[in-house]
């Protein structure tokens, strides 16, 4: 049977089911392939913080979403133009999100009466009229499933885990993705297992068979590739594009890396990809608790190594003393903080920007630290080195805030060129640097003048022997003192350096077409997406306005103050309670527009243009 091929420019999946379902591997698998393909994308996964959350169950439903087009995009879409919804619960979870028009498949297998009533639906949703206005495609998955496995070894149990598998056959028929690579990808996972790998290679061919010849499914899709520059892409998530830039970073210094971490949500993918590495000199060490985590990377970073602990906000807590240790013996230490939703336990696999302030000032005394924040999971490479720079450069620990929603989601990242990332390399100290009476000594906190870093010098090297320690430290020789007048001057010397860090620092790139915008957006983090797609919208429309994200939050880029000044109003969205419009009020006297939300998902664009549309109409 032929059937027509519709071209679209792009298009918003999610995939809902039960965690545990296969719904997080399923969205995977059609974003590899979408990458392979070489369209643009972008992910957003979505999923319960329980192992196995109860089943049929609203707050047990895993989701995936991708948004993958023929052009640039920045975000992974505000609504989906398909939802596949493998239960009751998946249907009822997601409903809201999708706009009238849109194309609906149910997996109808569990449309029971007591399956509706767990979801609290007294009515079968599919039989009421409650969905009219949309494309729904009910169709018996599970069943299908089934039938097209009656042949195998397999429980009925068993073989009917491979829906997702068939599902996603079908999508891959439906928006013409490449077939090869999840069939060898099916055969490799399951390896030990044949009879699982051949019932999941057979699920998936039977559901790209069911779209190619079943009447109800009439149109196939085609995304084009998206023009990219000229370069070698793969797909990559945060966390992953995160441990490579520690790893590139590492390479680049010709510092061996060492990781002390303790597993926590959304951090500990970092300390599984980095484990693989041993052959590029890194060693992680998965530590009893957080804090032992920190103290081992404290002491690898005293023997002279490239040190990092990960973990995210209840863990960066307890890290707190071990950090302000740092400060005070003025040791590079990357502290790698993957934001979730709080307080306390708060929501583990949700996404929030609310540790800025807890980076800014978690700690006891004056204890100043440089914050550098990713704008996109690729960006989490560039993020990494430049903390590694910073880091190393002026002997100071650096918090790098990235979060669980850039963690999770993945882009086409393109394979950078290893010459031109930039040159770390670190001369340690190897002689006494006394002068005139002092001649012959080791002066530890004698500082370079230019970045006010201290010599950094490893343990054993003859001649200089010094003490370490958390009590304040006397100016060049390290020793104790109580003094106050050397307190205070320490106390501005650390401040001193940090701030004079924004020295090394670019121009901010200021996004204004037109040049003659009024309003200007301001950002951090991973709200660089939704504010670029939403500034994208307000310009469509034929007005006028800037965009400026910060990539370093400790200290401000020079500029930021004469930036700021250029427009009549400034408006900052926070997936926080406005914590950056807090630091900006404080320092440049700025009556920033605070726009914020804590829902534990990012910022939905077309909210946000609404909101700045009414802003610069009201300029």
């Amino acid at each position: 049977m032929s059937k027509n091929v519709q071209q679209l420019d792009q298009v918003v999946i999610r995939i809902a089911g039960d965690s545990g379902d296969g719904m997080q591997l399923t969205g995977d698998r059609f974003t590899q392939e979408t990458a392979a393909f070489g369209n643009d994308l972008s992910t957003l996964p979505n999923f319960p913080a329980e192992i196995r959350a109860p089943q049929g169950t609203l707050a047990g439903v895993s989701s995936f979403q991708l948004h993958f087009a023929d052009h640039d995009i920045l975000t992974p879409g505000d609504r989906p133009d398909v939802l596949v919804a493998m239960n009751p619960a998946a249907l009822k979870a997601n409903i809201g999100d999708v706009p009238k028009g849109a194309t609906i498949i149910v997996d109808t297998h569990d449309f029971t009466s007591r399956a509706l009533a767990r979801v609290g639906w007294a009515a079968n949703p599919l039989e009421d009229g409650s969905l009219e206005g949309f494309t729904v495609h009910a169709v018996d998955l599970t069943q299908l499933t089934l039938d097209a496995l009656a042949g195998s070894e397999l429980s009925r149990k068993d073989a009917g885990r491979s829906k997702n598998m068939f599902a996603l056959g079908l999508l891959s028929w439906m928006y013409s993705r490449p077939t090869e690579g999840t069939l060898n990808f099916v055969r490799q996972k399951f390896a030990n297992k044949p009879e699982i790998a051949e019932a999941n290679v057979t699920a998936f061919k039977a559901g790209w068979n069911y779209g190619e010849t079943t009447e109800a499914f009439a149109v196939a899709y085609e995304v084009k590739p998206a023009p990219l520059p000229a370069g070698t892409y793969r797909n990559m998530s945060g966390n992953l594009a995160l441990a490579y830039g520690l790893v590139a970073a590492s390479q680049r210094s010709g510092l061996p890396l060492f990781l002390g971490a303790y597993p926590i949500t959304p951090a500990s993918d970092i300390l599984h990809e980095l484990s693989k590495h041993k052959r590029f000199g890194v060693r992680t060490f998965q530590a009893e608790d957080e804090i032992a985590g920190i103290g081992a990377a404290l002491g690898a970073a005293f023997g002279g190594a490239l040190a990092v602990t990960t973990s995210s906000g209840p863990g960066i807590a307890l890290k707190g003393e071990t950090i302000g240790l740092a400060v005070s013996l003025e040791l590079p230490l990357i502290i790698c903080d993957i934001q979730r939703g709080g307080p306390s336990t708060g929501l583990p696999t949700k996404t929030e920007q609310s540790d800025l302030l807890q980076a800014m000032f978690g700690r006891n005394g004056e204890a100043p630290v440089p914050i550098v924040a990713p704008q996109s999971p690729g960006d989490c490479f560039d993020a990494a080195v430049e903390a590694a720079r910073i880091a190393l450069t002026n002997r100071t620990p650096v918090f790098l805030l990235s979060d669980g929603y850039l963690a999770n989601g993945s882009e086409p990242w393109r394979v950078p060129v290893v010459e031109e990332l930039p040159e770390l390399a670190v001369e340690f100290a190897t002689a006494p640097n006394g002068t005139g009476a002092e001649e012959g000594t080791y002066l530890p906190y004698l500082r370079d003048p230019e970045t006010l870093a201290r010599p950094w010098a490893v343990p054993g090297t003859a001649g200089l022997e010094h003490r370490i320690g958390g009590i304040e430290k006397a100016d060049r020789t390290g020793n104790i003192s109580y003094d106050p007048d050397n307190h205070d001057f320490m106390t501005r010397t650390r401040q001193a350096k940090v701030d004079g860090i924004a020295r090394s620092l670019p121009p901010l790139e200021v996004d204004d077409p037109s040049g003659d915008a009024r309003v200007l957006v301001l950002g951090w983090g991973s709200t660089y997406g939704p504010i670029g797609a939403a500034c994208r919208q307000v310009r469509a429309s034929g007005a006028s306005i800037a965009q400026v994200h910060l990539r370093h939050l400790n200290p401000f880029p020079n500029d930021l103050g004469d930036t700021l000044r250029r427009y009549d109003k400034v408006v900052v969205p926070e997936m926080n309670l406005g914590q950056l419009a807090t630091l900006l009020r404080a320092k440049y006297l700025v009556d920033a527009i605070s726009v914020t939300q804590v829902r534990g998902l990012p910022f939905k664009a077309d909210e946000l243009a609404e909101m700045l549309q009414g802003v610069v109409s009201h300029d």
